[in-house]
């Protein structure tokens, strides 16, 4: 049997570990940019949710563009672009040396609007994909569930820890969704 089958597969709820009875300690402010960590969020953002492998990797992916965004400075393409370009989604439950249900691809989405842009890209970045030699996306594409903020200690955890191992790489390959959009946005 293969060391990492057991990693491979997600449990059952009557497997899962037990929750905590209430919610972690959150920092109010992002060690990074200052913006705040937790609702309520400006008027007129949006929220996107992403899982491509490493934790703390996929968080500095995003501080450029903020994943509670203003939708008329950074679109939701553009950050599908981020999402796609940052990982390689066709992994499985890894990213590079780490493996795990911890490590799946993943867009959790917010909206139908969102659903449908997240769909669109997967299908169009899977055409590189497969013209590249790749095999298939596995990334889950599902409603975002309640979203609960790590312990302080990881947040923006690579910039408090420069030298920090992050297994996220891409393939190298450039998504075709959002190219216009990202012209004009950060």
């Amino acid at each position: 049997m293969w060391p990492h089958s057991r990693k491979l597969a997600m449990p059952k709820p009557d497997q899962a570990l037990p929750g905590r009875n209430e919610r972690m300690p959150t920092p109010a402010k992002h060690f990074v940019n200052g913006n705040p960590l937790v609702p309520p969020f400006p008027a007129g953002t949006e929220l996107a949710m992403f899982g491509l492998g490493c934790f703390w990797g996929a968080e500095r992916k995003f501080w450029p563009v903020r994943v509670v965004f203003d939708p008329t400075l950074v679109s939701y393409e553009r950050l599908l672009r981020v999402f796609w370009e940052s990982h390689d989604p066709t992994q499985g439950m890894r990213q590079g040396n780490d493996v795990g249900t911890q490590y799946r691809s993943g867009i959790y989405v917010a909206s139908a609007e969102q659903r449908a842009l997240a769909e669109a890209s997967r299908d169009a970045y899977q055409r590189v994909l497969s013209k590249a030699g790749f095999g298939r996306i596995t990334t889950e594409i599902l409603d975002a569930p309640e979203f609960y903020c790590a312990e302080d200690y990881h947040q923006q955890y690579l910039a408090k820890n420069p030298g920090g191992y992050c297994g996220l790489g891409g393939t190298g390959l450039a998504c075709p969704v959002g190219l216009a959009a990202s012209a004009g946005s950060a």
